[in-house]
C-alpha cells in the first residue's frame, strides 16, 4: 500500500502529536508498506529527504519561529502550501490512501486532496485539534474553529482517536455520531546506552523524579512545583524538566519564588538517546498536565521502569492503572498527590513491585502492535472505498 501522511508537525518540529506520525509511519515501512510525509519546513532542515524508509517533503510556511510551537500564521499557511506540494507528487506518483494527523490545522489539506484525487482519508485526531482546556481558543469553543473541526470529522473516511477520552470528546463537543476506532500510542523498545547519574552530572544520594513535554500552559508545571517543593522538603530530591517552551521563564521564576531553583534541572530540549538516559536514572515520573490526549512520555518512562504518578485527566487513564502503573489523583489535589508520592517514596519493595510491572506491561504498546492497528484499519477503508 502507498500511503500520503499529511502532518504540520513532524520530527524534530512539533511535539508528541509529531512523534506518534514518525513512529506509525516506520512502522508502516517496517511491515513493508511505502509512506510520503508532507509536513512544514523549519530552519536549516532538507526540504526532502528519506528517514527510516519514509520520504519526507517540508513545505515553507509563514512565521514558524520555534521548533517547538506553532503560530496561528504557520499552521494556516501550511494549507495551501501541502495542496501545493500534494499536486506537484501527483504528477510523478499515485497513492491507495490518505493519513491526515491532527483535524486543524491538517485536515483542510487532507480533506481536499481525498477530494480532489479521490482517495479514501483517515483522520488521526490527537487531542487539541478537538479540545485544549488551556487554551482561549480551544477548538472546542471557538465557532469557525468547531465548524471546520466538524467538517473534517464528517468528511473522512475513518476516524482514529489515540484515547476513550479524545473519542469521547469528538463525540461530546462536535456531536460527531460515526464510527471512531481507537489505537493506542506505540513506542520502540529502549536500546540507548545507559549513562551512571554521574555521568549525568546528578547525585547519586538524592531521589530525582522527572517530567517531560513542551512548557505550555496545559502542562501545568507550577502544580508540579509546589508539589515538589512539599516533597523535597522530607525526601531530599532533584527535579527533572525536559522540554522547551513559552512558559520557561515563569516556572524559573515559581522555582525562585518556591526556593527550590537549586533543585530543578531545566534541560531544554534532549535528543532521544539523552531522553531516555535520564529517564533510566531516575527514580518517579511526574505529571500534573490538566489535559493529555495520550501522552506518550507515560510510556517512555514505563519502559525505563518507572513509577507513574499523574493527574486523572485525559487519554492516560486508557492505561495508566491505579496501584499497579503508579498512582492516578483527582486533577489539582496536590496534596493528594504529594500523599501518594511519599507512600511511594516510603517504600522500596513497592516501588520495585510497579517497576517491574511497568517493564513488562508497556511492551502491549510496542509500535509493531500499533502499526498493525493502523495497516488493518487502513486496508479496511481502502477495500469498502473500492467497493
Amino acid at each position: 500500500m502507498n500511503i500520503l501522511v499529511i502532518n504540520y508537525e513532524y520530527p524534530p518540529i512539533g511535539g508528541g502529536g509529531g512523534v506518534l506520525c514518525k513512529d506509525i509511519s516506520e512502522g508502516i515501512v517496517a511491515k513493508g508498506h511505502r509512506i510520503t510525509v508532507v509536513t512544514s519546513h523549519y530552519g536549516s532542515l532538507q526540504k526532502s529527504e528519506n528517514l527510516h524508509g519514509v520520504d519526507i517533503f517540508r513545505v515553507p510556511v509563514l512565521m514558524r519561529k520555534k521548533q517547538t510551537v506553532a503560530s496561528m500564521t504557520s499552521m494556516i499557511s501550511f494549507v495551501p502550501m501541502c495542496i501545493w506540494k500534494v499536486k506537484e507528487l501527483m504528477k510523478s506518483d499515485t497513492y491507495d490512501l490518505i493519513n491526515t494527523h491532527f483535524a486543524i490545522p491538517s485536515g483542510p489539506a487532507g480533506q481536499y486532496v481525498s477530494r480532489r484525487y479521490n482517495i479514501p482519508n483517515v483522520l488521526s485526531i490527537l487531542g487539541g485539534d478537538i479540545i485544549d482546556p488551556s487554551k482561549f481558543l480551544s477548538p472546542h469553543n471557538t465557532f469557525p474553529l468547531k465548524q471546520t473541526v466538524r467538517k473534517m470529522l464528517y468528511g473522512a473516511d475513518r476516524v482514529v482517536a489515540e484515547s476513550t477520552d479524545i473519542k469521547r470528546n469528538a463525540q461530546k463537543y462536535y456531536g460527531f455520531d460515526r464510527q471512531i476506532d481507537i489505537v493506542p500510542l506505540g513506542i520502540y523498545p529502549n536500546v540507548h546506552p545507559v549513562k551512571t547519574r554521574e555521568a549525568l552530572g546528578l547525585p547519586p544520594d538524592k531521589f530525582i523524579f522527572v517530567t517531560i513535554g513542551r512548557l505550555v500552559k496545559r502542562k501545568n508545571l507550577e502544580d508540579l512545583l509546589h508539589i515538589f517543593r512539599d516533597a523535597q522538603e522530607i525526601f531530599p530530591s532533584i527535579l527533572l524538566v525536559i522540554g522547551d517552551g513559552p512558559e520557561k521563564e515563569n516556572i524559573e521564576n515559581l522555582a525562585k519564588q518556591l526556593g527550590i531553583s537549586g533543585e530543578i534541572r531545566l534541560l531544554g530540549r534532549v535528543s532521544d538517546e539523552e531522553k531516555f538516559q535520564y529517564l533510566a536514572v531516575s527514580d518517579v515520573y511526574l505529571s500534573t498536565a490538566i489535559h493529555e490526549g495520550f501522552g506518550i512520555v507515560f510510556l517512555e518512562a514505563m519502559e525505563c521502569g518507572l513509577p507513574v504518578l499523574s493527574y486523572d485527566r485525559g487519554g492516560q487513564t486508557d492505561f495508566l492503572r491505579e496501584g499497579k502503573t503508579g498512582y492516578l489523583i483527582e486533577l489539582g489535589n496536590k496534596g493528594n498527590f504529594v500523599s501518594k508520592l511519599k507512600e511511594l517514596l516510603n517504600s522500596d519493595s513497592l516501588r520495585a513491585e510497579v517497576r517491574a510491572h511497568n517493564k513488562n506491561y508497556v511492551k502491549e504498546f510496542y509500535i509493531e502492535h500499533v502499526a498493525e492497528k493502523y495497516i488493518s484499519i487502513f486496508n479496511e477503508v481502502a477495500a469498502s472505498r473500492k467497493s
